[in-house]
């Protein structure tokens, strides 16, 4: 339901309606139907893709400690989500949950890549959330990034799942990153997967990172047949060219 556009849209404006009821939506992944194999994630996660589809200010997630612990003292702000700070979740989970601490700063850093706020803090607390929302010290804050990205933005960059990888070549992820820039076939050196037009791809640096995701054009047969090639060649190879970009700016994400 996340990955679908419509559905998508459809989520958002239900809880908007319910909020207008002064209504408090409960959401859980069915256990009951999902396996493996296509269950989307613990609750944690869940909720921030929430957080982020409605454009919430702060996604708050309740555990059984206090919050984000480093040698054992609570880390009052968190600045940025790096490899340290996910080096602080240890394995153990509460006999409640699911995902344990290492989920809750995946599911933090998700929101707050999107420009809001998060905050991890003890359910057992008094007044916990009343305190929160006045502005007191409680838990561990992570700080959101100072560019919010759009409703759309959000979707195709954390909701909608990749259908295929396309391979970029150096000036091509830089003229991404750096600068802007849509993705032309010249820049593409490898197509992964099998996609259609308008389905979500993940665009790959040549280190083998994930720079950006975005929403592709052409499928992924016609991909393999112009990538590398400049844009005035595409009409000669696939007998028309209907666009440019193989991903245009408006419909991508950077990572």
């Amino acid at each position: 339901d996340f990955e679908d556009r419509t559905r998508y849209l459809n989520i958002r404006n239900t809880l908007w309606a319910l909020q207008d009821c002064r209504a408090v939506a409960v959401i859980n992944e069915n256990d009951a139907v999902a396996v493996d194999e296509i269950r989307y994630g613990d609750n944690d996660i869940i909720a921030a893709h929430v957080t982020n589809m409605l454009s919430a200010e702060l996604l708050v997630l309740l555990t059984v400690v206090d919050g984000l612990l480093r040698d054992g003292q609570i880390l009052d702000v968190v600045e940025h989500v790096d490899d340290a700070v996910r080096g602080l979740a240890t394995g153990d989970r509460s006999g409640l949950g699911t995902g344990g601490m290492a989920s809750k700063i995946a599911a933090a850093e998700l929101v707050v890549r999107a420009g809001e706020a998060a905050v991890i803090a003890d359910a057992r607390r008094p007044r916990v959330l009343t305190d929160l929302l006045l502005g007191r010290r409680v838990g561990t804050l992570f700080v959101p990034a100072e560019r919010k990205l759009t409703s759309r933005q959000r979707w195709i960059g954390q909701a909608s799942r990749p259908a295929g990888r396309l391979v970029v070549d150096a000036g091509a992820a830089r003229a991404l990153a750096k600068r802007g820039k849509s993705l032309l076939p010249s820049g593409i050196v490898a197509v992964e997967g099998r996609f259609g037009q308008g389905d979500t791809v993940a665009v790959i640096a040549p280190g083998g990172e994930e720079i950006a995701r975005g929403l592709t054009n052409y499928d992924a047969e016609q991909l393999r047949k112009i990538k590398g090639l400049r844009t005035a060649h595409i009409a000669q190879v696939l007998g028309e060219k209907p666009y440019d970009e193989v991903i245009h700016r408006n419909n991508m994400t950077l990572r």
